[in-house]
This record gives C-alpha cells, structure tokens and sequence, in this order.
C-alpha cells in the first residue's frame, strides 16, 4: 500500500511538473497576433458575433476613460457603443507578445484611431490578457487601453 502511495505521488509530481516546463507551441505568438487581428477587424465590421467570440465569458477591458467593463456581454455592447461615439479605423500594432505561464500570455501593442472626428489620430497602448485552455483556441480575457500622459511617447 505504501508503495502505491509513493508511486502515485511520483506520477503527479512528474506530471505537473511537465505541464509547468511547457513552453509556448510553435505558432502560438503567431495565434495571439491573429486573435488580436480578429479583434480589430470585428470592431470595424461591428460585428458583436465576432468580437464575442474572442473573448472568455469572465472577460473584462479597461478604457482609457476608465470605464471598466466586466463580462464578455459588457466589453461587446461597450466596444459596440465605442466605435460608434468614436468613429475612425482602428489599429493594433502588437509590439511584444509575452507567455507567462502555459496557456497565458499578454500581447503589448499600439493602439491608434485615425480618421476620427478631430483630425489627429489618438494614439494609445494597449495590453491584452490570452488564455488557452488545454488545445483550444486562444481567447482574450482582459483589455487594458491607456493613454500615454507624455506627448513624446505616442
């Protein structure tokens, strides 16, 4: 009996610490950058179907106006009603993509509206939080837009 013991805890030990040594697959920071492809194009076509299938049910996003919008539901209708008061084509240009973890990675990039109503672009970063779960597609759970405060940095 002791020896079964020993062996299954062997067999976990040996298991989960596999699982932490899993770097990210080859293709996955191209995944990522697709993902977030997606989410640009599915703004501009404001599409809710699209947009919401990128993200995970529990997702959030923060707004450089600081508006924080929990659930998938309210960063859909939320990015629905942004692109409306806020006209203009956006653009995501991921600078890093970073795992932190299997399954987690953040995707740091500039993020600029032009054609707006003024006629400067609003230039901004943006993080985004992906996950993976086991072989499944990567999903955005959470969004984290801010506007630099130094002029230099835009």
């Amino acid at each position: 009996m002791r020896t079964l013991a020993i062996l299954a805890v062997c067999s976990l030990v040996s298991l989960s610490s596999g699982a932490q040594s899993r770097g990210p697959a080859a293709g996955d920071e191209a995944a990522i950058r697709e993902v977030v492809r997606k989410y640009v194009d599915a703004r501009e076509k404001r599409d809710p179907v699209l947009i919401a299938a990128l993200f995970t049910p529990d997702a959030d996003q923060v707004t450089t106006a600081g508006e924080w919008r929990r659930g998938r539901d309210n960063v859909v209708k939320g990015g629905l009603a942004s692109s409306q008061s806020n006209p203009g084509t956006r653009d995501i240009a991921i600078e890093a993509v970073r795992f932190l973890a299997p399954g987690v990675a953040i995707a740091d990039g500039r993020y600029e509206i032009r054609g707006a109503q003024d006629s400067a672009a609003r230039r901004m970063w943006t993080t985004f939080v992906l996950i993976q779960e086991g072989s499944g597609p990567w999903r955005v759970a959470a969004i984290r837009n801010m506007a630099p405060t130094d002029p230099s940095t835009r």
